[in-house]
């Protein structure tokens, strides 16, 4: 514990220092080296994570809050996350694109504590800054793109009286989510802003998967980064989404990866199937979730499992979503 308010400033020095892991293991929780390390937590240049073998006390909430994300068995709030090689998978993550990682961290807190609207241009802000980093120039280097195949109807719509349901129709594709399937989204979802007869917003993915995330051939093709800035904030499904939260209502299956959750964990409720499981891959990009993922994932489990799911790239299960709260219920 000593050693924590050193180590909050490594990565201002050490750029290839950017994790500092916390062993919390017999921590004498009425120190004043507690109240020491929340403080020196402020600092955001680096991401903390904290671990123990054991379930952390009720005195444990003030430091767990200010770190990144801790784990352990169990643990006060949603600040903590018990998952097998949890540790070794966030210090890949981190290693792998330690700028997108420090980015993320001090994101989090941030779009936690805004609403919805300020947490998008925040979000967006940090988005659009790392599309002009190495991180990402470096992954789209090894990712070459390849045709992206043109759907006549990328989503359908279908009003059944008062319920209008939206389908995203990419299935070839398994729904991956490009300009295309972003306009024709968000024309069903102003449809219903401006009908009140509208009652209910169903949306669906065809095919295997809800939605594989966007769809990586378009991933910084726009001419800018502030070009990118502005229409993601001009054009966010996921602000749409949220301002009819209470009239859509998302059906989940298969996969649902970055877009995937992000757009539609916006919505008041989410069903999901028992087949669902749930990825943030951005970090392997050298990215943040850039869909309104720090938003309304955060707002959903906390942004200390935000910041786990990001960090560490890992799938979760359709059960595990239920139980942080990432969905509302399966069947």
């Amino acid at each position: 514990m000593g050693d924590l308010a050193d180590g909050a400033a490594r990565f201002a020095a050490d750029p290839d220092r950017p994790l500092v892991a916390v062993d919390l293991t017999d921590t004498d929780w009425s120190s004043p080296a507690v109240g020491a390390a929340v403080r020196a937590l402020d600092d955001r240049s680096v991401v903390t994570v904290g671990w123990s073998p054991a379930p952390l006390p009720a005195a444990a909430a003030p430091l767990l809050a200010a770190m990144t994300l801790t784990i352990a068995p169990d643990g006060p709030g949603r600040s903590w996350v018990d998952r097998p090689g949890a540790l070794e998978d966030v210090a890949r993550g981190v290693h792998q694109a330690p700028l997108a990682a420090v980015t993320l961290a001090g994101l989090l807190p941030a779009t936690s504590r805004a609403d919805v609207a300020d947490g998008l241009v925040l979000e967006s802000l940090a988005y659009s800054t790392l599309l002009a980093g190495p991180e990402f120039a470096a992954w789209r280097a090894r990712t070459p793109r390849r045709p992206i195949p043109r759907d006549d109807e990328p989503v359908l719509l279908a009003r059944d009286d008062d319920i209008l349901t939206v389908t995203l129709h990419r299935p070839a594709r398994r729904n991956a989510f490009d300009r295309a399937s972003r306009e024709a989204l968000l024309a069903g979802l102003e449809l219903a802003e401006l009908d009140p007869t509208i009652r209910a917003v169903v949306l669906r993915g065809a095919g295997p998967a809800f939605c594989s995330g966007g769809d990586l051939d378009e991933f910084g093709t726009t001419p800018d980064p502030v070009t990118a800035h502005l229409v993601r904030l001009a054009r966010s499904a996921g602000h749409a989404v949220h301002r009819l939260r209470d009239r859509v209502r998302p059906f989940l299956h298969g996969a649902c990866v970055g877009a995937g959750i992000e757009v539609p964990a916006f919505a008041a409720h989410v069903h999901a199937h028992p087949d669902t499981w749930f990825q943030l891959p951005e970090l392997s990009m050298g990215m943040v979730p850039g869909a309104g993922g720090t938003v309304s994932i955060t707002q959903r489990i906390g942004r200390w499992r935000t910041a786990y799911l990001t960090l560490s790239g890992a799938a979760l299960d359709a059960a595990t979503a239920q139980r942080w709260g990432l969905v509302d219920d399966l069947g």
